[in-house]
């Protein structure tokens, strides 16, 4: 029950109805009308900004269009009160009896509360993570890895489709040169050769040592002879053992990839031949030059001849090379033929989930995909900003052992998977997130997860005392209740959850579940904290009895509390 959308609807019928009787013009667009949660300061349950947006085409004043329609909802019998508010909005106020009939149908209806049943569902193909299959998975990777998955999650709470996808980054120098690392950690395993350390390109970790010690057990007839002999089979293998930590790191996180991507196997089944043959019968392909990148020495830049993409004729800076210098293809034309694989699939949209040091790479992705889809808004992007780690007021500093970066390993054994995933979604993806230590283990208000868990455990602790299950339906029939000014205060926040998920899911900003769980939890301690010397504010009497209407009011709030938990891939414990 999404009482927003239902009185958003109810004022666009009474708008259609005014405007066939010639009292008022309409535009052929009524997105821009809204319901929305009025301001504190305003004695309202919804707001609409109709009347603001009517005012110019109808050459009337916001107040004289708000009248007109005000007339109209005064006819609600669960209205108590309208009024207009500077400079035109229409702020309702229901009737206490509404906000019982109200949380009555949200625990009815649980399985289905929150959710935009009306909207047009859609197919998704989200890709996150992708990171170089070079090692285990650092702090760097870790938010992006939960933002995908979490968005993943909101999509599929929303009955869309969706399929999870990493793309590996398996061809190319940097797996040459972590193949190279393995080759050289196998000899000197096998062999007591050292293993050449100045050597820059090569990778240092320790976690190589575990690799090389996987491959020789698992392939005991293997020779591990000169590396241009055995560097495509070691390749693979190597990839795949490291495969195999990342798929790890991932799991302990709470995330599982629906599918796994090849770039080398995109390659040798000439997918990028197909994608660029595609874009000249298009003309988006020319031989030319292209200028110095920004920061680079123009006296060493040398102009040449080369393939390049018509990536300036989509909004980009500039048009983008296809082919490197000694012919072989840029890394950009693998991007190209892997988002036409992607478009071959006809998912409705593409989400990509990228990391900072990515961010000035979108248009140019998001040119192709125009480009081979001739779609705009086919694909969309979101960046996963830096994060820093702070404990004690200082910046904090893991072991490094499995190389020269802090591990998703190191960070789950220090905090769990629930506070990195909480926490690592408390912001926007956008901004800058510190991550502090301190705060994540304290057990207080200012640390939003275990708010929130204690708020559910503490619900949970209520039915416990009183012999009930929380997970079984109530049987409620007629249900009838008057709820004080702070139980609807509750109630009121509760009425918000759909809206958050519309919201969250339209923008894919998921961070807006926590934020919501955290005010909810909050209200709800408040709350609590009143039967502490109001006796009539307890949910369980002298009698250790509880009353209809505080079951329903407590069940309402746990069914929110952990539909959202759920979406973010965190636990509720009941005790705790």
């Amino acid at each position: 029950m999404n009482i927003f959308e239902i009185y958003r609807e109810q004022i666009i019928n009474l708008l259609k109805d005014l405007s066939s009787q010639n009292i008022l013009q309409l535009p052929e667009n009524l997105n821009s009308i809204n319901v929305d949660i009025p301001p504190l300061k305003f004695d309202g349950d919804i707001s609409s900004n109709v009347a603001m947006v009517l005012s110019k085409l109808n050459k009337k004043s916001p107040n004289d269009i708000a009248n007109l329609i005000i007339y109209e909802l005064k006819k609600d019998k669960k209205i108590e009160t309208i009024a207009i508010e500077k400079p035109g909005f229409i702020n309702i106020k229901f009737k206490k009896s509404f906000w019982s009939t109200f949380i009555m149908d949200v625990v009815k209806n649980y399985k289905t509360y929150g959710i935009n049943l009306k909207q047009k569902k859609k197919s998704y193909l989200v890709e996150f993570v992708s990171a170089n299959p070079t090692g285990p998975l650092h702090v760097g990777h870790c938010r992006g890895a939960i933002l995908g998955d979490v968005i993943s999650n909101l999509l599929l709470f929303s009955k869309n489709k969706v399929k999870k996808e990493y793309y590996v980054n398996d061809f190319g120098g940097q797996i040459i040169h972590f193949t190279k690392s393995i080759y050289y950690r196998i000899r000197e395993i096998l062999f007591n050769e050292e293993f050449p350390k100045n050597d820059k390109d090569l990778y240092p970790g320790d976690y190589l040592i575990d690799i090389a010690k996987n491959i020789i057990k698992n392939n005991k007839a293997f020779k591990f002879n000169n590396f241009k002999d055995i560097s495509d089979e070691l390749t693979q293998l190597s990839v795949s053992e490291s495969l195999k930590l990342i798929k790890l790191n991932l799991k302990n996180l709470g995330i599982e990839h629906d599918n796994f991507a090849s770039e080398r196997q995109i390659i040798l089944n000439k997918e990028v031949e197909s994608a660029v043959e595609k874009l000249k019968k298009n003309n988006f392909v020319y031989f030319g030059k292209i200028k110095a990148p920004e920061g680079e020495d123009k006296s060493k830049w040398i102009e040449r001849e080369q393939l390049l993409f018509r990536s300036t004729s989509f909004g980009d800076d500039k048009d983008r090379a296809l082919k490197k210098s000694d012919n072989s293809w840029t890394y950009f034309a693998g991007d190209v033929a892997y988002h036409e694989n992607k478009l071959n699939r006809k998912f409705d949209l593409l989400i990509n989930i990228l990391g900072a040091d990515h961010a000035g790479y979108i248009k140019r992705i998001t040119s192709i995909v125009e480009a081979l889809s001739g779609k705009k808004n086919k694909l969309i992007c979101k960046v996963s900003q830096l994060v820093k780690l702070i404990k004690d007021g200082k910046p904090f500093k893991m072991s490094k052992r499995k190389g020269d970066y802090i591990t998703v390993e190191d960070l789950i054994n220090e905090v769990g998977k629930d506070a990195t995933r909480f926490i690592m979604l408390n912001r926007s993806s956008d901004v800058e997130l510190d991550f502090n230590f301190t705060k994540v283990k304290e057990k207080s208000k200012d640390n939003p997860l275990y708010y929130v868990q204690y708020c559910y455990a503490r619900i949970c602790s209520v039915f416990r005392n009183v012999n009930k299950d929380l997970n079984e339906e109530l049987n409620i029939r007629n249900f009838k209740h008057d709820y004080t000014n702070e139980e609807i205060k509750l109630i009121k926040k509760i009425s918000e959850w759909p809206k958050c998920i519309d919201i969250a899911s339209n923008k894919l900003e998921p961070h807006r579940i926590p934020t919501y769980l955290y005010e909810l939890s909050s209200d709800f301690h408040s709350y609590w904290n009143l039967g502490r010397d109001d006796e009539s504010k307890r949910f369980i009497d002298e009698n250790n009895n509880i009353t209809l209407d505080k079951l329903i009011f407590l069940k309402s709030l746990a069914l929110v509390i952990k539909s959202g938990m759920k979406i973010l891939g965190v636990e509720t414990p009941e005790k705790m």
